[in-house]
């Protein structure tokens, strides 16, 4: 029965099916926003799972001269990741006092493996262009994360531990770390870093269609794409409610905990869509500079304010 119990919580809730649903239903949202900052109607409600359905029915063609293991596991490992990353936030969520010890440690291991995906998909396929967006992936990816990693270095100061039920329990007694000032430092910090991650612009350097058209993604057709694809939209989802579980109190199991936490999930969203529509994309190295500059330095204060008890 429990072994039972845990496959259906990995496939089902809060695992696969639920972290795909939202996903889609983020990737909606901000098609859908797009969609109007451009004064365009938009897709339809169902476009994104009829997307990924689509290209599910496709040929799956491997380029000639690349590394066929490489460049078809790399989406699987980035997918597997992605889901496992929801798997533990949400038990961590739900269950605040059965989180495991330091899963606050393995989600930022495993939030790397689906860009670490995309960067060994480029090179494996063995087109130029994928190439070059790999590169840029693996630039960008070297920039924004030492950033982040001391962004998420803040609550975990505040609160005293790396367990990230722990970490909800602490702002359910002591208040959301989003109203003190490293909090609101690291929180921001966090948002920028989330827009790198998520590879939205300013910062979609890996795969900019109007300069090497879809980067690392170029050789990819059928079911593999159509995970890369599943991938971003789940970690859209996924990454809002990371940081709603670090810096915004998590998310209550009332009817109003879970009211009020699907508006954090959806202001943060806004939030990387507004950016995304109000900013030009910048060169790598102006976004290397950016994260290792003023970010990193705002990312370094918070956590000495942290520490002071600010």
């Amino acid at each position: 029965m429990e072994v039972l119990k845990s496959i259906f919580a990995l496939l089902v809730f809060p695992g696969f099916l639920f972290t795909a649903v939202g996903g889609m239903a983020a990737s909606f949202l901000d098609r859908k926003l797009s969609a109007r900052f451009q004064w365009r109607v938009g897709p339809p409600w169902f476009q994104p799972a009829a997307d990924i359905l689509k290209l599910l029915g496709k040929e799956t063609i491997v380029p000639a001269g690349s590394s066929r293991p490489a460049f078809l596991l790399s989406p699987l490992a980035g997918f597997a990741a992605t889901v496992t990353v929801a798997f533990i936030i949400w038990k961590s969520i739900l269950a605040p006092q059965a989180s495991s010890a330091g899963d606050l440690i393995v989600v930022l291991y495993l939030l790397t493996i689906p860009a670490t995906a995309v960067i060994v998909g480029g090179f494996a396929s063995g087109n130029p262009l994928s190439s070059l967006g790999a590169s840029r992936e693996m630039k960008l990816l070297l920039s924004y994360e030492l950033p982040f990693l001391l962004a998420v270095l803040v609550p975990v100061i505040k609160s005293g531990s790396i367990r990230l039920g722990e970490i909800a329990l602490f702002q359910g007694e002591q208040g959301a770390f989003l109203f003190s000032i490293s909090g609101v430092i690291a929180f921001g910090v966090a948002i920028l870093c989330q827009q790198a991650k998520l590879t939205l612009t300013p910062f979609d350097l890996p795969d900019a269609e109007t300069e090497i058209n879809a980067g690392a993604f170029m050789e990819y057709s059928g079911p593999p794409l159509a995970l890369f694809r599943l991938t971003r939209a789940m970690l859209l989802f996924t990454m809002p409610v990371f940081l709603v579980a670090l810096f915004w109190g998590g998310i209550g199991t009332t009817v109003w905990g879970l009211a009020a936490g699907a508006g954090k999930i959806a202001v943060i969203l806004f939030l990387a869509i507004v950016i995304k529509n109000t900013n030009p994309r910048v060169r790598i190295d102006q976004a290397m500079r950016f994260f290792w500059g003023p970010v990193a330095g705002f990312a370094i204060a918070a956590v000495i304010l942290a520490m002071l008890g600010l």
